[in-house]
This record gives C-alpha cells, structure tokens and sequence, in this order.
C-alpha cells in the first residue's frame, strides 16, 4: 500500500531525512553519475513529498515555496523514484499530491516552475506543464525549463 507524506523540514524524523537523502544520492549522484552539491541549503525551507510502500522510500520531491525560494514563484525539484519503483505509477501519484498541495496553497495564484529532464518533457506537459525557452545542459543532462498552464 502506497502512502505518500507531506513534510516541512521540522516534521521530518531523521530517519525519512536519511531515506530522502540516500535515495536522491542513489539516483542523482550515482545513477545519472552527475557530481553536484545536492545538499544545496533549501531543503530547510522547502516542503517534502515522500512516497513510501511497506515503509520503504519509492519516490520523492520537494517544493520550494514562494517565501523559501525568495521569489515569486512556486519551485518544484527533486523529482526522483527509485529504480526499483519505476513502472508502478509512483510518479504520477507524487505529482498529483505535489500539485494538489500547491493548488490548495497557492492563493496568490503565482507562477508554477519546474527544470525538467528533457526526456521527461511529457510527463510533466501531462500536469499541465509547458516548456519555454531552450534546451540545456544542468549537470550534463539535458533540461528544459516547465511553467504551469
């Protein structure tokens, strides 16, 4: 059974701070072999989105908030399922519970943004996404930036 968590920073045990970690580090750092300082000092202000299935972290993500992010934007990032998840519908889940505590937060209606995988360009165009701008390397991947419709 799938459960997925919303966090601010403070509620996190430290033990879904681990899995959070260990897993952006399994699929950011290690997978996707791009070295980059993912502990980049805005998890504290931003709001986690866990997955769990039978007490295991799936899949993950975080929001960066208009006041967190210092602008007028909501930032979405961090948007990973493990390797061994994939397939089961994780991700779509994740997202319609990160876009469903936006749209229940974002009273000032402000923008929505995302830096997408580039491959990953229809997944998000799915939640109502859509790419502006070029195509670019972060990391040596190739990204696109995403505003919500």
């Amino acid at each position: 059974m799938e459960k997925t968590f919303v966090r601010e920073f403070e509620q996190l045990t430290v033990g879904e701070l681990y899995d959070i970690l260990r897993l952006r580090a399994e699929v950011f750092v290690v997978e996707q072999n791009c070295v980059y300082q993912d502990v980049d000092n805005n998890d504290q202000a931003a709001v986690h989105f866990s997955t769990f299935v039978d007490k295991k972290l799936v899949a993950y993500a975080r929001v960066l908030p208009p006041r967190a992010s210092g602008q007028s934007a909501w930032h979405i990032g961090r948007v990973i399922v493990a390797a061994t998840a994939r397939g089961n519908g994780y991700a779509k889940g994740l997202m319609n519970v990160t876009m469903e505590y936006i749209a229940a937060n974002n009273t000032n209606k402000l923008p929505v943004l995302l830096m997408a995988q580039t491959y990953l360009r229809n997944f998000y165009a799915a939640f109502g996404f859509e790419a502006r701008g070029e195509e670019f390397l972060e990391d040596g991947i190739p990204h696109v930036n995403m505003y919500l419709k």
